[in-house]
């Protein structure tokens, strides 16, 4: 019998090594046999080993390889060793693992690398006679390796990394006549699934985090890949818990914000009462709490405003940005106190909605705050798409919200547009050996850019050590966050087109935009099972699509 408090929903799997990316080559330090290590193994120490990986030292020179995985993992890894020069013995391994190469290869000491949150670089004792070990448990792709004792010899006979996951079916799926656009929707959702975790978190590597801004794109993807999952509500529940008010989520209101919109949407996916019952108190004393911060002149007025990084030092922008997450926030409230029949506090929010629309703050020439203005209907969607969102094409946006600056460009129509911009953003990513998208990016940085999954080569940059800012700067930025995966939802609803209208997918609207496509076809789960369907455009431009959905949802269509 196996005694314990709580069960882990998640997985492991085995992954074998795709590559020897590097190996040291100096006579003191050498490496013999590393292909060996290529090779799929069962992680089984044996009595014998007629092939190993041969790590020698000589006086204080250290042999080391570094290992590529083939694609971003959340976990560590096991290393089974045969034997070293003095049988019986344990020897030293330092332990690096990197989402890029160059953070694989770099040092915490004097620079931006470090051990916060999930530890990453360390130094461990192996069992070095016919022993296996596993290490680690933290984001990675590339994992180097060097023996630490002098004049010692190690026999490597395999390395695996170990993937810990949950088991889940992509229910949920896009394919397209571009490959670029198919493969960047698997990577939002790949990126996505690997964050959730024991809870729904930020990144794998850092911060491991429940950051309920972070959550909003991340369970747009999961509606549109996964379906329901107990990890978003284990991760709302989590979080509200450790907020009682009046304090605010992760220290900021729009976080708190972010929350209320989550379940709006969460509800309106899976139409679950008895959850949104169990939210009454929290969310009734939350919109009271917002309405407070709202000034007689409608201005929001709440402490600490943030909207995202690259945002943080453009202050009309982060003020424009949060008053209008503040009236998206009520309004997404009034209807889930609807629902609930809390008509006291809805009609609350109906005035603070009255209120918030009078003023109208300027953007400040963001696009992420002049997106979200038109998302809550502050401003047009097509003056702001012509005048803000759609100059300089993929400059100036985040990973986190361009999602919503995709929406705010599918609003105005502008199909093509969006799809520009996601085949140059997030395909940027993917142009440089990117398995998962990142906390951020910029279009800039693929000037002269090397590719994370190399050695920097002279005369190039290293992309991952180079930039980022805040509180990421160099290697600390993570390569995995799922507040980047907004493609995968916004393809998933503006192009596929499926909106639920109603809660639990009762109505569901089908209302394909193809763009500059020429055909589109994929699933989208909902309570009742998965929708199927296939568009296709013809010569004339109009589309004729075929919809294949389970009872009892209403399909509307346009």
């Amino acid at each position: 019998m196996i005694i314990g408090d709580k069960k882990d929903s998640r997985t492991r799997a085995y992954i074998t090594p795709k590559r020897i990316v590097w190996q040291s080559s100096e006579e003191s330090a050498t490496v013999e046999g590393a292909e060996v290590l290529l090779r799929e193994h069962n992680g089984q120490a044996t009595l014998t080993a007629s092939e190993a990986c041969l790590l020698r030292n000589e006086e204080e020179a250290s042999a080391g390889l570094l290992l590529d995985f083939g694609k971003e993992c959340h976990g560590g890894i096991e290393i089974t060793v045969w034997t070293a020069e003095e049988m019986r013995k344990t020897s030293r391994i330092r332990v690096r693992f990197g989402e890029s190469v160059m953070e694989a290869m770099s040092e915490i000491e004097g620079g931006s690398a470090t051990n916060d949150h999930a530890v990453r670089d360390l130094i461990v004792p192996i069992s070095s006679f016919m022993g296996t070990t596993e290490i680690g448990q933290t984001g990675f792709r590339f994992v180097r390796i060097d023996l630490l004792d002098r004049n010692s010899y190690i026999q490597i006979k395999s390395i695996r990394a170990v993937a810990l996951y949950r088991d889940l079916e992509y229910k949920g799926s896009f394919r397209s006549s571009d490959p670029l656009l198919d493969e960047i929707w698997m990577t939002g959702a790949y990126t996505v699934h690997l964050n959730m975790q024991n809870y729904l978190w930020d990144g794998i590597k850092r911060d491991r985090l429940v950051w309920v801004g972070d959550l909003h794109p991340e369970i747009s993807t999961i509606h549109a890949v996964f379906g329901r999952n107990e990890v978003v509500s284990d991760s709302l529940d989590l979080i509200r818990d450790e907020t009682p008010l009046p304090r605010w989520m992760n220290n900021f209101p729009s976080y708190s914000m972010w929350w209320i919109l989550i379940q709006h949407d969460w509800y309106l996916q899976h139409g679950d009462k008895r959850y949104l019952a169990e939210q009454r108190t929290y969310l009734t004393g939350l919109l009271s709490q917002l309405i407070e911060q709202i000034a007689e002149d409608g201005s929001f007025q709440a402490p600490e405003p943030f909207l995202d990084w690259p945002t943080r030092s453009n202050e009309r922008a982060v003020q424009a940005g949060v008053h209008a997450l503040a009236l998206l926030a009520i309004a997404a409230g009034k209807a889930l106190c609807e629902h609930l029949q809390e008509h006291a506090t809805a009609e609350r929010c109906q005035g603070a909605i009255e209120k918030l629309r009078k003023p109208i703050p300027g953007h400040g020439n963001s696009k992420q705050a002049a997106a979200l203005m038109a998302l809550s209907g502050l401003a047009d969607p097509a003056t702001v798409n012509d005048e803000v969102l759609s100059v300089d094409g993929a400059h100036r946006i985040s990973t986190f919200l361009g999602y919503y600056v995709l929406k705010a460009k599918g609003e105005a129509g502008d199909i093509t547009g969006s799809l520009d911009v996601i085949r140059q953003y997030w395909g940027g990513m993917l142009a440089l050996g990117a398995t998962t998208f990142w906390e951020d990016f910029d279009i800039r940085w693929l000037e002269n850019a090397a590719r994370i999954d190399e050695l920097t080569p002279p005369g190039k940059v290293d992309v991952h050590g180079t930039y980022g800012d805040y509180c990421y700067v160099g290697f600390r930025h993570s390569l995995c966050h799922g507040w980047a995966s907004g493609p995968t939802a916004w393809l998933s609803e503006y192009v596929l087109g499926v909106q639920t209208i109603e809660p639990g997918c009762a109505t569901v609207r089908i209302k394909p935009r193809l763009g500059d496509l020429d055909w589109v076809e994929g699933t989208y789960p909902t309570p009742h099972g998965e929708i199927r369907v296939r568009h296709e455009k013809q010569r004339d431009g109009s589309v004729i699509s075929q919809i294949e959905a389970p009872e009892p949802i209403r399909v509307i269509t346009e």
